[in-house]
């Protein structure tokens, strides 16, 4: 057994779950489901199934079923449970509660209520692919399911085109091929990206190339698993130079000449050696 019982505060505990190699669960995550008076959980066969493979007895305890279709009755529940003075841990099926999962009014009405609100943190699909995709990850935008109608999701991809970072995008396997196409047409063929399959379990795969690649070896392709779709920013913007000087003397007002550099290539996506070269003149 590798989880201890320890005596949890009043309160709700939002526990992150694997998305795929049940052993990436955290310690802490299988103390506070070993230890809670009350358990709910998006999905309550996975986590009685989780709960089986670590060892963790149930104790009397009925896992609760809370998720999107759950309404106000089952959180209900949850918040008496919390004014008694009791520990609820909750669980969404895979991954970080609350990430493109249910828990949002849970943990948003238990706060304004009073009570304590915390997480046992642990995997996450999107962190995981930015991780593994090979595209910058200094800022990106995780922007979860696109809609399901193809006008409605060119729109939404539109709105993401000049969103100066790394997209994030969770996807079905019945969309992933519409989707990848939107994306080439919405955002450029050219534009570099990453589809993850499969995260951390036995046949993950990553593919890296540009949407339009991806797009052609996905078309009518069948697959399975979980998706993650992450998009390059854009970097075909064209910037002015007198841009670029009035930025670098603003910067160097409250910056040094290295940091001054740092934020304005990071701005404007641009080398930072003859950025920092500029600043060095006008830092003289």
């Amino acid at each position: 057994m590798n989880f201890q019982k320890i005596r949890l505060t009043a309160g709700l505990y939002f526990v992150a779950t694997p998305i795929g190699t049940a052993r990436d669960i955290t310690l802490r995550a299988l103390d506070v489901l070993a230890s809670a008076d009350v358990i709910a959980a998006e999905d309550t066969r996975s986590l009685r199934r989780l709960m089986e493979i670590h060892g963790i007895p149930l104790e009397g305890r009925r896992i609760q079923a809370y998720h999107d279709h759950s309404g106000a009755g089952a959180r209900g529940k949850i918040m008496e449970a919390l004014a008694q003075g009791q520990s609820v841990a909750y669980a969404s099926e895979a991954g970080m509660p609350l990430i493109a999962d249910p828990g949002y009014d849970l943990g948003k009405q238990a706060a304004e209520a009073g009570h304590t609100v915390t997480c046992a943190p642990g995997a996450s699909a999107a962190l995981t692919a930015l991780t593994l995709a090979g595209l910058p990850t200094d800022a990106f935008f995780f922007t979860g399911f696109l809609p399901n109608a193809a006008g409605a999701r060119r729109a939404r991809i539109e709105a993401l085109k000049d969103i100066p970072g790394t997209l994030v995008i969770y996807e079905s396997p019945k969309r992933v091929s519409a989707s990848l196409s939107d994306l080439a047409l919405v955002l450029g063929a050219d534009r570099q990206a990453a589809l993850c399959r499969e995260l951390t379990k036995k046949f993950e795969e990553i593919r890296r190339a540009t949407l339009a690649d991806l797009a052609e070896e996905y078309q009518g392709k069948s697959v399975k698993g979980e998706i993650v779709v992450l998009v390059d920013r854009s970097h075909s913007q064209s910037v002015n130079e007198s841009d670029v000087e009035e930025a670098l003397k603003r910067a160097l007002e409250s910056h040094s000449v290295r940091d001054a550099a740092d934020l304005v290539s990071k701005m404007y996506d641009l080398p930072r050696r003859p950025i920092y070269q500029k600043a060095l003149k006008l830092g003289k």
